[in-house]
């Protein structure tokens, strides 16, 4: 039941990233160009996210076990550290550079486009040498 539910959440969520555009990296670059021909629709979509999380996430807070029964496993490290502003970094780089980020690049990784399977390259990459260093760092 769980593996369906996260199916389900995922689509729910690939099919909303697509409907608000954040999976169209034209748009996306259009909206981190403060500077020039800024657009500012994806600052919408961001809020209206933080909106409609924010009901669940407090739920969440409340309690020790999901719907589903399984425990209820929320970030509780509060510091800035370098590792957290490193990773924001990276992470805010490749997304101006190619204006697609983790979730959109899922979601249209089908679409056959070569820069998306480079991203998605790159970003599997990425994550292998995470995993490398972290370790060797342990």
């Amino acid at each position: 039941m769980s593996k369906l539910t996260a199916f389900f959440a995922g689509l729910i969520f690939g099919l909303g990233l697509l409907l608000a555009g954040m999976a169209n990296p034209a748009k996306v670059l259009a909206f981190l160009d403060v500077a020039g021909a800024w657009d500012p629709s994806l600052a919408l979509v961001m809020a209206g996210a933080i909106a409609v999380a924010a009901a669940p996430l407090n739920w969440a807070r409340k309690h020790k076990r999901s719907l589903l029964g399984a425990p209820m496993q929320i970030p509780v490290k509060r510091e800035l550290d370098a590792r957290l502003i490193g990773g924001s970094l990276v992470f805010g780089v490749g997304w101006g550079i190619a204006g697609i980020c983790p979730g959109p690049a899922v979601a249209i990784s089908l679409t056959g486009h070569w820069q998306v399977l480079v991203f998605v390259v790159a970003m599997l990459a990425g994550m292998y040498a995470f995993t490398v260093l972290q370790r060797r760092t342990s």
